[in-house]
């Protein structure tokens, strides 16, 4: 006769594995001077969009002619390409921009009823890589805790959206006091892990085959936690980068998109260059009050959907367009800043778009995406077919490959998208 096994015990359990994943940013760092420089990847998105026709050139190749909002970046022509007709599939979900969710995971439905997240592309490469940075993988955000990254379990890693406590936590040394505070919490971490280990490991005498293959699920997570509770520890001997730089002011109004974005994109080229992490994500998200920009009478998100109201596109090509400059600035300067023999740009991927093709109907289809630096061969614009459109995870799998992870699929990919 069988025990029944306590749902009460298993989620009691699962309570502490649920908090597991905040620990999961499984990325070591190679410590010293290397011969070649590391790799990186950084994702940007920009979840309102981009205005299809200000956008997308005529024809492509490598003759396209530069449209309004291309001209803001054709100083960085050799550096970037265009592509259009990519998508995840599947992605009519609950609310309409459910997708946001899903843009660096590709799980499809999202929103809807049984709905899990999946990794996200972020995630999976800092995961892979290894214990090689202080910190695994960061991700940004221009306004709230809200991000795009996601762990193996499905769930959201909190976004940074205060340079000042970005800065702080990349640069400045903590006190004695607050060293050891964290080292105390890091060890009452590892304490309770052992403890709920011993007690998943107490319910396989009662537990059902299927039972035993969640808790052996479980248990690899726990061990997952250990070792990264473990580097992180590890972390705590190691002094941190000297930079040469003002710790950077957080801007307090919200309605100040550009100013927050800015702040953001100006902190990337640092984390970068002192090898704190290799994998940065940020996302630019819609801030429910007017921006403060020029020209701009009403809402970001109510703009997007203008339903070809001239003067709505008119107000919205204004956000855009300062959206695209900040991305034009931040190229130029990871353009400038130089390593071994080549540029910072040279060895990172950066990818920026949205998780919207046609923001005005909530379109998940023929996404705006630009890849650029990574040592690609650029100047092109590529365009899939908008009918049936190429997965985004295919160019997924080719950036991660360019950041030194082996991988031939990610999320719905059907192969790798080479240009």
């Amino acid at each position: 006769m069988k025990t029944r096994l306590q749902r009460r015990t298993l989620l009691k359990a699962s309570g502490i594995a649920v908090a597991l994943p905040l620990l999961e940013s499984m990325s070591p760092s190679f410590g010293g001077e290397q011969e070649e420089p590391p790799r990186r990847m950084v994702l940007i998105c920009s979840t309102l969009g981009l205005h299809p026709p200000s956008l997308f050139p005529k024809t492509p190749g490598r003759d396209y002619e530069n449209t309004e909002y291309l001209s803001l970046l054709k100083e960085h022509r050799q550096d970037f390409t265009l592509f259009s007709g990519l998508s995840h599939p599947d992605q009519n979900g609950k609310q309409p921009h459910d997708t946001e969710l899903t843009w660096l995971t590709s799980a499809r439905n999202p929103g809807l009823a049984g709905f899990k997240n999946s990794i996200s592309v972020d995630q999976f490469a800092a995961r892979t890589l290894g214990s090689v940075t202080r910190f695994p993988s960061i991700a940004l955000s221009s306004n709230g805790r809200k991000s795009q990254s996601y762990t193996s379990n499905g769930v959201m890693i909190p976004a940074e959206d205060r340079p000042s406590s970005l800065f702080a936590n990349l640069f400045l040394e903590g006190t004695p006091h607050e060293i050891g505070r964290t080292r105390r919490r890091l060890a009452d971490g590892r304490s309770i892990l052992d403890s709920v280990a011993e007690q998943t490991r107490s319910l396989n005498r009662i537990a059902s085959l299927k039972d035993r293959r969640q808790l052996d699920e479980y248990y690899e997570s726990i061990r997952e936690a250990e070792t990264e509770l473990v580097e992180r520890q590890s972390w705590l001997d190691r002094s941190k980068p000297k930079i040469d730089e003002e710790p950077p002011h957080d801007v307090a109004d919200p309605a100040d998109l550009i100013g927050r974005t800015k702040a953001m994109l100006n902190l990337i080229p640092l984390v970068l260059q002192t090898d704190s992490s290799r994998i940065v994500t940020l996302v630019i998200q819609d801030h429910l009050v007017v921006p403060k920009i020029n020209g701009v009478t009403a809402e970001h998100h109510n703009l997007s959907h203008h339903g070809r109201d001239p003067d709505k596109i008119k107000q919205l090509k204004i956000i855009e367009t300062a959206i695209l400059s900040s991305f034009a600035e931040f190229l130029t300067r990871m353009a400038k800043l130089s390593e071994s023999e080549g540029r910072l740009l040279d060895k990172t991927s950066v990818l920026f778009g949205s998780n919207l093709g046609n923001a005005n109907s909530h379109d998940p289809r023929n996404l705006p995406i630009f890849v650029a630096g990574g040592g690609y061969e650029h100047g092109s614009y590529v365009a899939h077919d908008s009918d049936s459109n190429t997965p985004l995870c295919n160019l997924f799998v080719n950036l991660l490959n360019n950041t030194g992870i082996d991988s031939e699929r990610f999320g719905t990919s059907s192969g790798t998208l080479q240009f």
